[in-house]
């Protein structure tokens, strides 16, 4: 009879917390501890259709490629988090009992010594459907690790009210995107505390301006944004926004501060755009829907520089590239590799495995 697996949930205090980056880089150190993992994402919130007409949760897809997974070691995403399923739900119309079919297609299918489940957004998020993080953890019988972005030592009440709801099943916390001037007085101040409350620390994850970059294929579809040039360097990425509305004395300034960034500016702001084009610029995207002179087009060319074109005013761009920034996805290859090693330099695995009992399979050999 072979043994049943563990089973941690990974969820967050808010939306956006790093959850998938977190899953990406813990799921290959577990992999190369030798354990033999499943993963699952229950609630789904990015889904497309396949060729075969089925549909697929973007992050699950995503994850098992990177992680190399065969197919039963992937969980089905039972739920899509969407408008028509809640108003289905709202109305009386969807009757499933989620709880159940949890049972069904996790706990009695799942195969191996580990199954990593994304939880949803936040403590709350799922509750309409009895799959809130509480609940999955509770049907499961599984660990609980929270991911919490930091903002500033208040950060801590947010974890604070998380472990009183999670309680013991509460088994470590990941403070991510901690800037570089702030991680000391983490490490000094905030660790301790919570170490004191319960709540082991097992990793502090300092801010990265790549993990935070968009690629310019993101903005265009975020935009929806017409290419005038360069179509190729769709894979470019950008880890700043500038806006360029100044004269371009100040512009130029401005621009030669920043690094890979995006600048948005009026299709008929020439010099402007002839400025951030001798700068760090991964994408040039005009407002107005006025085409740039040839001579610009020409240099973007050389120069690799995709040019973007906006049916749009300046501050809405500016507002929906800003959201693009604070909704970033993890699928570039180069993000990955990063993550992983983050994660290996930071993650203390091995206090992970001891919490969840469960011995690698190095150490067996």
């Amino acid at each position: 009879m072979p043994k049943s697996p563990k089973y941690l949930l990974i969820g967050s205090t808010e939306t956006y917390s790093g959850k998938s980056a977190t899953v990406l880089g813990l799921s290959h150190q577990l992999q190369q501890k030798g354990l033999d993992i499943s993963y699952g994402k229950p609630l789904g919130t990015c889904f497309n259709n396949s060729s075969s007409g089925t549909v697929i949760e973007e992050d699950v897809q995503f994850i098992a490629l990177s992680l190399n997974l065969p197919e039963n070691r992937v969980a089905p995403t039972m739920l899509a988090l969407n408008q028509p399923n809640v108003q289905n739900r709202l109305r009386g119309e969807d009757k499933t009992d989620y709880q159940q079919s949890l049972i069904q297609q996790y706990l009695h299918k799942s195969q191996g010594d580990l199954v990593l489940l994304e939880g949803p957004g936040d403590l709350s998020e799922g509750n309409l459907f009895d799959l809130s993080l509480l609940q999955m953890a509770e049907v499961l019988d599984s660990a609980v690790l929270l991911v919490a972005r930091y903002k500033s030592l208040l950060s801590v009440e947010a974890l604070l009210a998380a472990k009183q709801r999670v309680g013991d099943r509460l088994i470590g916390v990941v403070i991510n995107d901690i800037p570089v001037t702030q991680l000391e007085t983490v490490d000094t101040l905030l660790r301790p505390f919570l170490e004191q409350q319960g709540i082991p620390v097992l990793a502090m994850l300092p801010n990265s301006a790549l993990l935070r970059s968009v690629s310019v294929g993101e903005l265009v579809k975020q935009l929806k944004a017409d290419v005038l040039c360069r179509n190729d360097r769709m894979d470019l990425l950008v880890e700043s926004l500038a806006i360029g509305a100044m004269n371009v004395n100040s512009a130029v300034k401005y621009f030669r501060k920043r690094r890979n960034m995006a600048v948005v500016t009026g299709g008929d702001r020439v010099e402007i755009q002839q400025a951030a084009l001798e700068t760090s610029t991964q994408c040039l995207i005009l407002t107005g829907q006025l085409p740039p002179p040839p001579f610009i087009l020409s240099r973007a060319e050389d120069l690799e520089i995709p040019i973007l074109s906006v049916d749009l005013d300046t501050l809405t761009t500016v507002e929906i590239v800003d959201r693009t920034f604070g909704q970033v996805r993890l699928h570039e290859p180069i993000k990955v590799q990063y993550i992983r090693q983050l994660m290996s330099e930071h993650f203390d695995i091995d206090r992970l495995l001891s919490k969840l009992g469960l011995t690698p399979a190095a150490a067996l050999s």
